[in-house]
């Protein structure tokens, strides 16, 4: 134990002592909003459309239309700037799109030097309108679903208008929207509130920490190892400590340097919520405090750390140079992109039978039940997966040990039947 605990401390300062790692320590705050905040501000950034309405409809489906787009839209901005139709009166939707289509195609500027990014052409279909929408950008549909819907509104009106229905009743019947409040028998007091959905948040959090830390983690190790093999220091470390003491060492060394990261972070982040909202502070303590939720999400972060961590040591015993270390750890990282794309559905489907299914598999396990916490899984199946998880952490350690003794002490390039052998050792 105590020579594991030194080949810890120098593999924890091997890194502390170096530049990357005080610049990892002062971005990371860096990247996590880079990512949170990145749609919002490229949302947000993104200039105005400039729009043309043509209309050979009736006047109340034209004016609805205006309406629709000049509303104060997303993030208080318009939806689109309207801009008068350049070579209007058209004889035709068809003379319309034919005369417009080069202010769109950019050949051609608006009288006042600006560009035409969108035209919407609203033509006859029997007592509403059909809408022939023409635009740059291909991939945004919001102006579209907006004058759409404007239009659809207002034939509606129109037509009860039609049959009878004054001015009074239909903005009665607009007013008609219900109020919607959410219960759950799950929530305090019935009605659901932020802290009910502190689990499923916390959960994702940790979920995306756990990928972080495998991802950052993965790259310390195997240049740790490939790096000390090269220089023959493994070769001197096998001759005075056991593998799984080298092991041991190296991967609590790299976990000692994250989790260093994270702590201080996470101490400045639960400051300053704690300064600004005490109350969300509060729930957000309860929360993990509650249910043994603290002991639920530890499981499965340190648990996965683990499985992981092995997995990378071994790999990176058996590589001579970072190419082949990235030709092996392809795969792993197409595997690990699948929590990636499950983990935010599972906010709002925690219960989803798919959701269920992964989580027994053993590498997705760890993401998987920590995103489903807002779905609060049955004692058995925490205990059924987490038993899975660390009985495949076993398997591991037992196939690692005499692969990394292998590893160390071979030179060359990776080759399978050199790795086979290793475990026809371990079972001999």
């Amino acid at each position: 134990m105590r020579r594991l605990l030194m080949i810890a401390r120098r593999e924890y300062l091997a890194y502390v002592r170096t530049p990357g790692f005080w610049l990892s320590l002062l971005l990371l705050p860096v990247g996590i909003s880079s990512i949170a905040l990145a749609p919002l501000a490229m949302a947000r950034s993104a200039p105005i459309p400039t729009l043309t309405i043509v209309s050979f409809v009736a006047r109340h489906l034209q004016d609805a239309a205006v309406r629709a787009v000049t509303a104060i839209g997303d993030g208080g901005k318009p939806l689109a700037m309207l801009a008068p139709a350049p070579g209007a009166p058209f004889a035709s939707p068809e003379d319309a799109t034919r005369r417009l289509t080069p202010y769109l195609a950019g050949v051609r500027a608006l009288p006042d030097g600006r560009r035409l990014d969108a035209v919407a052409i609203l033509r006859p279909a029997g007592a509403t309108a059909a809408i022939d929408f023409w635009s740059r950008d291909v991939a945004d549909r919001s102006l579209e679903q907006v004058i759409g819907s404007a239009v659809t509104h207002a034939a509606r009106r129109q037509r009860l208008a039609e049959r009878g229905v004054d001015a009074r009743t239909l903005a009665s019947i607009d007013a008609l929207a219900p109020h919607v409040q959410d219960f759950s028998p799950k929530a305090e007091g019935g009605r659901v509130a932020l802290k009910d959905r502190l689990p499923g948040i916390a959960g994702f959090v940790m979920g995306m920490l756990l990928w972080m830390v495998v991802l950052t983690g993965a790259g310390m190790l195997l240049n740790s190892v490939m790096e000390e093999k090269n220089s023959r220091i493994l070769e001197v470390l096998l001759s005075s400590a056991s593998v799984p003491e080298i092991m041991g060492g190296k991967i609590l060394g790299v976990a000692a340097v994250t989790a260093t990261v994270l702590a201080f972070w996470m101490t400045i982040g639960a400051t300053v919520l704690a300064t600004r909202s005490p109350a969300i502070t509060a729930d957000v303590a309860d929360v993990l405090l509650s249910h043994g939720r603290w002991a639920y999400f530890a499981l499965y972060f340190l648990g996965g750390y683990m499985m992981f961590a092995t997995l990378y040591v071994t790999i990176g015993a058996f590589c001579e140079t970072t190419r082949e270390a990235q030709t092996l750890l392809g795969p792993m990282m197409i595997l690990m992109s699948v929590p990636l794309l499950f983990m935010s559905q599972a906010l709002t489907h925690p219960e989803a039978p798919l959701l269920k299914w992964l989580t027994w598999i053993p590498l997705f396990t760890p993401f998987m039940m920590a995103a489903r916490a807002a779905g609060d899984p049955a004692p058995w199946e925490v205990a059924a997966t987490g038993l899975l998880m660390l009985a495949c952490t076993a398997l591991e350690l037992w196939v690692a040990i005499p692969a990394f003794k292998t590893g160390a002490l071979a030179t060359g390039r990776f080759e399978l039947r050199t790795f086979f052998a290793s475990l026809g050792r371990r079972g001999a």
